[in-house]
């Protein structure tokens, strides 16, 4: 079954949540969605290594932010040339311990363009997308705004993606430990998406989650560092399969091996 048709046939809550959300349906109505619980399984604590992090990110997020204003500027110009609504687009996503929080990014779709098929992933050849938007996601200069996320401490710069809170509940019960990702603030760019093509089925969710997972169970300031290094020069045009070699990226092989080690160690709540 396809994603988005799998998720939008989904309308059972997750009890004992942190949260909830009134989100949009196809009908242009809204429906309350109950959040999953928190984590359940939380890492060992490095506080050196968190200090650390927040820190370093807060600082690198603010030079960046400044350093690619004169490109939001242009990119927000061509936005407000080629297509009609605003530039900056938000959406609510979830973020650590199913803490919900607003994601801006600057607008690669047609405005309203949810506003009669009701959320739903992207999927190639997406009609929605605008011209100067495919280029925008093909370089992810969308992402730029997330830098203020990041100082907000919403997010921070390494981290799995942030999921929109519509499709959570579905995906946690579909997926066994989709609720683990939350043990830590969701990033602009992860180990996730620097090795893998965006969700377009349950199998591609789960083998995120399963990098999502490797990540939090190894995260430090050398594979940060290197995940970081890897994204800015993707931007420069650089494929991803080349920089994973080059920056010696976990291979598909170890990290399902963690993700059945990981399922062994803790295993699934049973709501």
């Amino acid at each position: 079954m396809a994603v988005n048709a799998e998720l939008a046939n989904s309308s059972t809550a997750v009890a004992d949540t942190p949260g909830t959300v009134e989100v949009p349906t196809a009908s242009r109505k809204t429906r309350r969605i109950e959040l999953g619980r928190p984590a359940i399984y939380a890492p060992p604590p490095r506080p050196v290594y968190e200090t650390m992090k927040a820190g370093g990110e807060w600082l690198l997020a603010g030079v960046l932010i400044v350093l690619a204003a004169p490109v939001l500027l242009l990119t927000a110009l061509a936005v407000k040339l080629t297509s009609r609504g605003p530039v900056l687009y938000s959406q609510t996503r979830v973020g650590k311990n199913g803490k919900l929080f607003t994601l801006y990014k600057i607008r690669s779709m047609f405005h309203d363009c949810e506003k009669d098929s009701g959320a739903r992933w992207s999927t190639p050849g997406d009609s929605r997308i605008t011209p100067i938007g495919a280029f925008l996601r093909k370089t992810h200069l969308d992402e730029l705004p997330q830098l203020w996320n990041v100082l907000r401490g919403d997010m921070s710069l390494v981290g799995p993606r942030p999921e929109r809170p519509e499709f959570t509940p579905a995906l946690e019960r579909a997926i066994p430990h989709y609720r683990d990702r939350l043990a830590v603030r969701p990033g602009v760019t992860g180990l996730a998406q620097v090795q893998l093509a965006p969700d377009t089925d349950m199998t591609s969710v789960r083998r995120k989650l399963a990098y999502d997972l490797y990540y939090i169970r190894y995260r430090g300031l050398c594979l940060d560092l290197r995940l970081i290094a890897c994204t800015a020069v993707h931007m420069a045009g650089v494929p991803y399969q080349a920089l994973c070699l080059l920056f010696v990226m976990p291979r598909l092989q170890a990290v399902e091996n963690a993700y059945q080690e990981y399922g062994a160690l803790c295993p699934q709540f049973e709501a």
